[in-house]
């Protein structure tokens, strides 16, 4: 409904990296704020397979004046505002922290290093790319890392579970997905990424809309879950919100919260014994951390094992890139 408000048309991203955006337009931020905030699009109407980044559905709607602004990996944000006819600027961080995670189902690819030689599924130029390279620069020698083009997520996850790719990167709900259907990580990263705006968006309607999506930010941080259907969606059904603490052997609720003790650290393994089983008498864990060693976790055969593993080590790494931005900076625009 058109409310005479300056208009921000938005070329749509991935859910994970949208959510401010939907936020700040269901709970009214971008109304009060004094600007419409359009999608041009929706995030499902993207071709599944485009190589070239511009003629992908959030590329393409940019350079055709459709849309004003899109959100995107801060090295596909170096190489679009380069290539753009439109003049294209990145003028803002995106209002979001991302992960992208290679997963496999193949029990021989447990560690970056077995992934030597092996076709990663990615989709060319965006954060599977970029983060794909990251992860395994590191351990592999250049000629050794091999990435494949597979398309959108969806089609990355489909080829994984099809057993047509051994190993592909995505990012939530996938990763999630992924877990919950038997794969594990061989690697995670996580990125921030920027925001591609055109050269006719006023200073103050940057302004505002930046202000209204931190603001969305803050309702995000306050209570994930009231949004988190918005991401899971995108799995359309196979997973629902919070449904990665299904992970952990036992728990068939996503409606928990898991504790993870934190043990002092001691040679004394008849002491830390005693510690263990205590807390085993009082209540349902599935791990523990050694303060300043590390996690312990375990399971009834060596896939739940490491499915809980691989939990632990996401979840934590999730937090851990919350704890490293200051509490009200945690994911706003910069």
């Amino acid at each position: 409904m058109a409310t005479g408000h300056p208009v921000v048309n938005v070329s749509p991203n991935n859910p994970v990296f949208d959510l401010p955006i939907y936020v700040a337009r269901d709970e009214g931020l971008f109304e009060r704020a004094g600007i419409e905030v359009r999608f041009q699009a929706k995030y499902s109407q993207r071709n599944s397979s485009d190589k070239e980044a511009f003629s992908r559905l959030k590329e393409s709607l940019f350079e055709q004046g459709k849309a004003d602004v899109y959100n995107l990996c801060e090295w596909a944000g170096i190489d679009r505002s380069e290539r753009s006819s439109r003049g294209a600027q990145v003028l803002a961080l995106r209002p979001a922290v991302g992960a992208q995670a290679i997963l496999s189902f193949d029990a021989a690819i447990q560690e970056p290093r077995d992934l030597a030689g092996v076709a990663v599924g990615i989709n060319d130029r965006t954060g599977s790319h970029y983060t794909t390279l990251q992860s395994l620069e590191g351990v592999l020698a250049r000629e050794d890392i091999v990435v494949e083009h597979l398309g959108i997520p969806e089609n990355r996850y489909q080829a994984l579970k099809e057993g047509r790719s051994r190993a592909v990167a995505v990012m939530e709900p996938f990763i999630s997905l992924g877990l919950k259907e038997g794969a594990h990580i061989v690697a995670a990263s996580f990125y921030r990424g920027g925001e591609v705006v055109a050269p006719e968006l006023t200073e103050e309607q940057r302004k505002v809309y930046y202000a209204a999506e931190n603001e969305a930010v803050d309702l995000i941080n306050a209570d994930f879950y009231k949004y988190a259907h918005h991401v899971a969606a995108h799995a359309k059904g196979a997973l629902k919100p919070n449904e990665l603490l299904k992970a952990f052997a036992g728990n068939d609720t996503h409606e928990t919260r898991i504790d993870i003790p934190v043990l002092p650290n001691t040679q004394d393994m008849r002491t830390l014994a005693a510690q263990v089983d205590a807390l085993l008498d009082r209540q349902c864990i599935w791990g523990y951390l050694i303060d300043g060693h590390g996690l312990y976790t375990w399971g009834r055969d060596m896939a739940e094992a490491r499915r809980h593993l691989d939990a632990f080590e996401f979840l934590l790494g999730c937090e851990l890139e919350l704890m490293k931005l200051a509490p009200r900076d945690a994911g706003r625009h910069a």
